[in-house]
């Protein structure tokens, strides 16, 4: 309904900002992926919206980048998982981080959020599953590599090695290393 907010940013108190659009005031929650980066008070302010119609409450959540909306959109789909609790994720860990921990299946990361349990965050990991990543134009800062690493790091895991001895054997890798010549690597080097 509401997709986009274009004003003037006239107050900021985190999580919620006030942005004037012609004379009209509208009440926003922002991560704070989104709060550090909005310009001083006074200045014009662009955000992608995502309007939340409930019977008690009409609540507004704005954006700076598509990906954290279409994040958010996906973590409000879960069963138990409110537009609060989304955005409390998306305020604990950047877009990149929650798909590494959705990637890895790393439930302890997603538990340092508050509000997140155990329960929770492996149902986060279980419906995300497939969802984050490329599907958000996640930039992949280290290209192909960082694929192979992590696929590498699954194999790992799989194999009984726990999170620490896998990242051990990862940073004693060269970069540009296949997944199955790192395999080979990693188990060699933690045969030692």
């Amino acid at each position: 309904m509401i997709g986009k907010i274009v004003g003037t940013l006239v107050h900021k108190h985190p999580p919620q900002i006030l942005v004037d659009c012609h004379g009209v005031g509208y009440e926003i929650d922002v991560p704070m992926s989104t709060f550090y980066n909005l310009p001083a008070l006074g200045e014009s302010v662009a955000l992608l919206t995502h309007f939340v119609v409930r019977e008690d409450a009409q609540l507004l959540y704005g954006f700076a980048t598509p990906a954290e909306r279409e994040a958010f959109r996906q973590l409000i789909k879960i069963s138990g998982v409110g537009p609060r609790m989304a955005l409390s994720v998306l305020s604990g860990l950047s877009l990149t981080e929650l798909a590494q921990a959705v990637s890895s299946q790393d439930a302890a990361r997603l538990t340092k959020v508050p509000g997140v349990g155990k329960k929770t965050a492996e149902r986060l990991l279980l419906e995300l599953k497939g969802k984050l990543g490329p599907d958000l134009n996640l930039p992949n800062q280290a290209g192909q590599g960082s694929d192979n690493q992590g696929d590498i790091q699954q194999a790992l895991l799989a194999l009984g090695y726990n999170d620490r001895e896998a990242a051990a054997a990862l940073k004693a890798l060269p970069a540009e290393v296949g997944v199955s010549e790192g395999i080979k690597l990693a188990l060699r080097a933690l045969a030692k």
